[in-house]
């Protein structure tokens, strides 16, 4: 059975949760990080010794790197649809995958961990406010390439929009300002009719 090690307020963890429930799979996932602990392990650094979450073992295969893990799922066990066939259509899907990780969750990642994981007292305007800005422009090129498509690779959902929805999703449940971008609005409220998202995704901020 697939294993995946990670704590479930991770949106790197539900990223590959979130997939693994579109695919229907069995799995036993592992409580490890943050408070968990575990990743300081010398078994877990054999693992992945960037000793972060999350880490799969699927039988001969041990990954980490959350996006990876998703592309290999796919491929895997539904090349076709999560994972596109078209060569054109799949590559578009993993820049937009890679666009989350070096742009996008960058850009939120110090809002979020202001807002949520630091005390009140510790709180940087400074900071609050650049992520505001940069998150937003971020945002504002996710907008205009919805604008002409359904989803992030066109017309069905595919693995290329998960990081980016499980990402839009903590910007929308973060206390700030959201300036109307009604494409980015309407394909966020397509991914939260997904009962996956719904039970992965959709859980309060920690």
């Amino acid at each position: 059975m697939l294993r995946i090690w990670g704590r479930t307020n991770s949106i790197n963890v539900q990223k590959v949760l979130w997939c693994c429930h579109e695919l229907s799979l069995d799995y036993e996932r592992i409580d490890a990080g943050s408070d968990f602990g575990m990743t300081d392990t010398p078994e877990y650094i054999a693992m992945n010794p960037n000793r972060l979450v999350p880490t799969i073992d699927d039988g001969d295969m041990r990954l980490w790197e959350s996006n990876v893990i998703v592309r290999y799922l796919a491929q895997k066990h539904d090349y076709g649809w999560l994972c596109p066939a078209d060569i054109a259509t799949r590559f578009d899907a993993e820049r937009w995958m890679d666009w989350t990780a070096t742009v996008f969750w960058p850009a939120l990642r110090p809002l979020f961990i202001a807002l949520i994981r630091a005390p009140p007292q510790q709180r940087d305007a400074a900071v609050i406010s650049k992520g505001e800005s940069l998150s937003l422009s971020a945002l504002r090129i996710l907008d205009a390439r919805l604008s002409s498509r359904t989803f992030l690779a066109g017309d069905v959902f595919s693995m290329g929009d998960i990081p980016a929805a499980a990402t839009v999703h903590r910007w929308y449940a973060l206390d700030i300002h959201h300036p109307d971008l009604p494409n980015v609005l309407r394909w966020y409220d397509l991914m939260r009719a997904r009962p996956p998202f719904q039970r992965i995704v959709m859980t309060p901020l920690s």
